[in-house]
């Protein structure tokens, strides 16, 4: 067996190791999490109420998109935001009112009269 003076030196070179290896997994787990795409990242969605007339920005933020967004992402943006709030699907008619009013004003197909509500 090994005396206390010859087993220090084992101890404290498994512990430098140790030290090491945690060391080395936490620097790959941090590139791993820096990495990561932004589409994975958590999204804040639009907070707060309605203008009594909808404006361009606030359509790009129903949609959750820029207002210089691309026809085709404007209505895949529509599509993704009405299936989360069609009334069918348990969501309210004035939501869906204003999401259609926000892709017409981003299309350029908007109303004066606003929404129905």
């Amino acid at each position: 067996m090994y005396t206390s003076k010859e087993a220090s030196p084992l101890i404290a070179g498994l512990a430098v190791a140790a030290a090491a290896y945690a060391g080395r997994c936490g620097i790959q787990a941090w590139q791993a999490f820096k990495a990561r795409p932004p589409t994975a990242r958590l999204r804040k969605f639009y907070e707060g109420g309605f203008q009594p007339k909808m404006t361009r920005r606030e359509a790009a933020l129903i949609l959750g998109i820029k207002e210089s967004t691309p026809t085709d992402k404007v209505r895949e943006a529509h599509r993704r935001v009405m299936v989360a709030n069609h009334p069918d699907a348990g969501g309210s008619h004035y939501l869906a009112s204003k999401i259609n009013e926000a892709k017409e004003m981003l299309l350029g197909k908007s109303k004066s009269s606003g929404s129905a509500f």
